[in-house]
């Protein structure tokens, strides 16, 4: 996700569940996490300095757990006054990609962040595994039967249920999006995706704009100096000469 300070001025998109979600937010994933209490410092810091969109994952090692502690302390604080105040959104595991372990899943994130809604629950990969599968290091036999209708149908049951304000995907193509809207009651809100300058989803972005999702983007800066992505976008000479032209760091050059 793409994170900036301010979200006082952080313009707001109306999803097509009805619910506005913050254009920036604060993900979660990174290599190598702090320790947990630095990290719960860490996010109570964003919340302080106006960060009210977060991005979190079962995946992304303890970071849910650590999120739920900062809104806590948050709220115990005085820095808001109101879980709604945030927007927090959680994914489905792909070890629990099917439709007998989603409600289980959804609920134990919850129970996790301590937190009786998500605003948002995305489905992370349009693929199921083994449990204990390591999804950055497939082995041959991880990779299981992947139910897509069975399990959205559950996450439209997530819902209804009250348990996500709306419901989404990550990493999904045009083609998986077409075939799940056959059969779906809710359509997805958003499909979060690795989308930068150097990566601009042109198929993607007007095929979901067509269909009224809401294409979110996440290492928004190519995954700048983390495991995964390169530094294409942030070490780009055009990206440098326009911050230089427009006396901005790249990361806040912004691209159409």
């Amino acid at each position: 996700m793409a994170s900036n300070q301010g979200s006082a001025e952080t313009p707001k998109i109306l999803l097509n569940s009805g619910h506005e979600m913050p254009a920036l937010g604060f993900g979660c994933a990174t290599f190598n996490l702090p320790p947990f209490d630095d990290l719960i410092s860490i996010l109570l810091h964003a919340i302080q300095i106006g960060y009210r969109h977060f991005d979190t994952a079962p995946t992304y090692g303890t970071t849910e757990a650590a999120l739920g502690k900062a809104v806590a302390k948050a709220l115990e604080s005085g820095v808001i006054k109101s879980r709604d105040e945030l927007f927090i959104t959680s994914k489905l595991g792909i070890a629990d990609a099917h439709p007998d372990l989603v409600l289980p899943a959804i609920k134990k994130t919850l129970e996790t962040m301590g937190l009786e809604y998500l605003d948002l629950y995305l489905v992370h990969l349009p693929v199921r595994v083994k449990p204990g599968a390591d999804m950055f290091n497939l082995a041959e036999g991880d990779v299981l039967p992947f139910d897509m209708h069975g399990t959205w149908k559950v996450m439209e049951i997530c819902s209804n249920l009250g348990l996500t304000k709306s419901i989404g995907l990550s990493n999904f193509s045009c083609e998986k999006i077409s075939t799940l809207l056959q059969n779906s009651t809710i359509p997805p809100a958003i499909d979060q995706v690795e989308m930068n300058v150097g990566w601009q989803q042109r198929k993607l972005v007007p095929f979901c704009k067509e269909k009224g999702i809401h294409v979110s983007a996440w290492s928004p800066l190519g995954a700048y100096g983390n495991f995964w992505g390169s530094n294409a976008v942030m070490e780009n000479q055009i990206m440098k000469n326009i911050a230089i032209s427009k006396k901005k760091p790249v990361s806040q050059v912004k691209f159409h």
